[in-house]
């Protein structure tokens, strides 16, 4: 008998470890249902996902930092690929001004740092400009954010709007790539 236990001992702990864990949830009610998902989701490697949380990414290594709050996040099992839904992100570049996006979804690449954002975006830099579209990506390490789609920029004095744009944020510069209107205002508009 101590020989079989032995030899089983690792599948018979995880399946007592998960027994107890949805015992004890089981006794707090509605819990039980949330439990059991986010255990099937662990154990069978589809990785996992939270709700209503807030991400802040500031090792000191990185040159930008940033925070991240979102209704729903889901996590690869390897943890470096991230989705997020309803969110809204700051972005902290070292030694650069900030931004702050909001829209639908989004994902971040972990190993190239790379942010693909989609959604009814509205994006404020430096609280002086607003850009709007409906897709960007952001390679957070080399400060640059770029889309094909229609975009908007507002600033206190103007209004362009045309598709595509190509910014590059240490260099503070904006390129929109065609189709391109500017309206011009006489007096600044509070933003």
């Amino acid at each position: 008998m101590k020989t079989v236990l032995k030899r089983h001992w690792p599948l018979l702990g995880v399946s007592l470890l998960l027994l107890l864990v949805a015992f004890y949830f089981a006794r707090s009610g509605k819990e039980l249902l949330k439990t059991t998902a986010l255990l099937k989701d662990m154990v069978s490697g589809e990785g996992l996902q939270l709700n209503d949380i807030h991400y802040r990414q500031d090792d000191p290594d990185e040159k930008v930092k940033w925070v991240l709050d979102a209704e729903r996040v889901q996590l690869s099992e390897d943890k470096k690929i991230i989705r997020f839904y309803n969110f809204a992100l700051k972005v902290e570049p070292e030694g650069r001004r900030g931004f702050r996006l909001s829209g639908q979804r989004g994902i971040y690449y972990k190993d190239d740092g790379r942010i693909e954002l989609r959604g009814d975006l509205k994006g404020f830099y430096d609280k002086t400009y607003q850009i709007f579209t409906e897709h960007l990506v952001i390679s957070d390490n080399l400060g640059r954010v770029a889309t094909e789609e229609p975009v908007k920029i507002a600033g206190p004095f103007f209004l362009v709007e045309g598709r595509g744009l190509a910014a590059d944020l240490t260099q503070e510069k904006i390129t929109i790539c065609s189709d391109v209107t500017t309206t011009l205002k006489e007096k600044p508009e509070a933003l």
